[in-house]
């Protein structure tokens, strides 16, 4: 199936099922992917690290610049976001100026948009530094990924090549305070004819678990509704994800499902 890159540091806004009207922020190449995890259902394609640069990343004065005048322009035109949010073309927080460039966002949004809420989406594997995990916290909502509760799993859907553990993941949004959101990707299907379903009794078992360890301050769950770059993956039904959510909330955590 084909999939997409974001091609500017800001895009949209877009219309997002978890966070309305959202603004986004590309901190990333736009000619290719660069991320540590390699999931099987990102929109944004397979991560091919042989594509990696020297200096793939916008400067953090070209970030704050571009999103000072679309802000003033969406000011203007009285259409603010909701959401300012920072994802796009791999995993945000690789940046090394990600802990100075959300300041800036915040400072931008308090001065133009006071009422906009500003979110990270991020694959949680550098929420154990310090660094990271302080500037995550100045964000309305941090979202971190967490598509498994097994490390067979995890790799199935992440990918192999980031090293990263569920126990490592669990670990890290343990320290966030309750102030993490949990988000979790559901689906099934075959992949490299391998098959891969994270819906199963034993790995909702596992999952629920490590979400219950982190105790965050909700959980968002959802299922494939874009493209995806291994084709032969199917779409958890509504139902499903209600009855998954039906059994976070039995151990006392906010979800929100996104059908």
């Amino acid at each position: 199936m084909s999939t997409f890159l974001f091609d500017s540091i800001i895009f949209g806004p877009v219309q997002s099922r978890r966070l309305g009207i959202s603004l986004g922020i590309n901190l990333l190449p736009t000619d290719y992917k660069f991320c540590n995890f390699d999931c099987i259902y990102c929109e944004c394609g397979y991560t091919f690290p042989d594509k990696f640069k020297s200096h793939p990343f916008h400067s953090r004065i070209e970030v704050q610049q571009k999103l000072e005048d679309i802000l003033l322009k969406m000011q203007y035109d009285n259409k603010l976001p909701n959401y300012i949010t920072f994802g796009g073309n791999g995993e945000p927080t690789l940046h090394p100026e990600f802990p100075q460039i959300i300041a800036d966002a915040v400072a931008l949004r308090n001065r133009i948009a006071p009422e906009a809420k500003i979110a990270v989406l991020s694959n949680a594997t550098q929420a154990h530094k310090p660094q990271i995990r302080q500037a995550l916290l100045t964000a309305d909502d941090c979202i971190m990924k967490l598509d498994a509760g097994t490390d067979l799993m995890l790799k199935l859907i992440n990918g192999e090549r980031s090293g990263i553990t569920v126990r490592k993941i669990v670990e890290a949004l343990s320290n966030f305070g309750g102030k993490a959101i949990v988000q979790t990707m559901f689906l099934k299907g075959y992949h490299n004819d391998i098959y891969v379903d994270n819906t199963t009794e034993p790995e909702i078992l596992a999952w629920l678990t490590a979400v219950r360890e982190i105790s965050p301050r909700k959980v968002m769950i959802y299922s494939i509704d874009r493209t995806t770059p291994s084709p032969n993956l199917e779409k958890i039904s509504a139902e499903k994800l209600h009855i998954i959510a039906d059994r976070v909330r039995s151990i006392g955590i906010e979800v929100q499902v996104s059908v």
